[in-house]
């Protein structure tokens, strides 16, 4: 499927071409393009069920994206890849900077570290965004989930230590844009990034700033992440230094608040 974005033509593969659960066919797409940028916005991202799927996880987030690593660099194509806070323990409350030390807490954060090593070990142009809490007017996500949530309680539970920056996925889809252009005209700009929204904000009051873009009265308690178990581990800091993006990109910190009233109006939310 092809579509114009501005003056740039995307071609947009979809599973049926492009089944990440086989990495030898997405090489062959790499390698069969006209594209002059690779952008890998696919991931294998049920926390929860990554696991007990640890193995399906590492092949759509790993062993893939190293696939097309290679077949990219074998052509001279820049690819931008998504990674994830996940890959940081998520310890202390300082935003982790690029070149932290990474010690996943679970399955999901491991593959998508494997991912990062396997396209840096590709040897090609890359640019590897790791960001956080993702947002779109699309698919099954926080704000979408608050909504739905919101209009059917007068109050909701929500976790209030974890801490991160809420990234809407259209700043994400700017940010991997410029980076492509970047990484064109100058190859010493390959390397890994940050790219979250801010100001960093519990779960909780993300939850009340979309309550109170929304007009909704649902009233938010905050409660411990230990108050609410899941298989996977979560990391408690999620902050990222985003520093590095804006130095070399020129990309600033998005506003999460402003994405968030974006997405509302998509979805046809009545804005305050």
């Amino acid at each position: 499927m092809q579509r114009c974005a501005g003056d740039v033509l995307l071609e947009v593969r979809g599973r049926e071409a492009a089944d990440f659960s086989d990495p030898a066919v997405c090489a062959q797409w790499v390698a069969r393009t006209d594209a002059d940028v690779v952008i890998n916005a696919v991931a294998y991202t049920a926390v929860d069920k990554a696991e007990g799927d640890e193995a399906a996880a590492t092949v759509i987030n790993a062993v893939t994206p190293g696939a097309i690593a290679v077949a990219a660099a074998a052509r001279g194509l820049p690819l931008i890849q998504i990674s994830t806070d996940y890959v940081f323990d998520g310890a202390g409350d300082a935003p982790f900077g690029v070149d932290h030390p990474t010690a996943p807490l679970g399955a999901y954060g491991r593959s998508k570290l494997a991912g990062e090593v396997a396209v840096r070990d590709a040897g090609g142009l890359h640019a590897i965004f790791r960001t956080s809490w993702v947002v779109s007017p699309d698919g099954a996500n926080f704000v979408k989930t608050m909504l739905r949530l919101g209009a059917e309680r007068a109050r909701l539970a929500i976790v209030a230590d974890q801490i991160g920056g809420p990234t809407c996925a259209d700043d994400i889809a700017k940010a991997c844009f410029a980076a492509g252009a970047h990484l064109l005209a100058d190859p010493s700009k390959s390397g890994t990034y940050h790219l979250s929204g801010g100001p960093d904000v519990s779960w909780a009051d993300f939850a009340r700033e979309i309550f109170k873009q929304a007009g909704m009265g649902c009233e938010v308690a905050d409660i411990p992440t230990s108050a609410y178990p899941t298989p996977a581990q979560r990391p408690l800091n999620s902050r990222l230094d985003n520093s590095q993006t804006e130095a070399v990109f020129g990309l600033a910190r998005p506003d999460w608040r402003l994405g968030l009233a974006d997405i509302l109006k998509t979805l046809g939310v009545r804005p305050l």
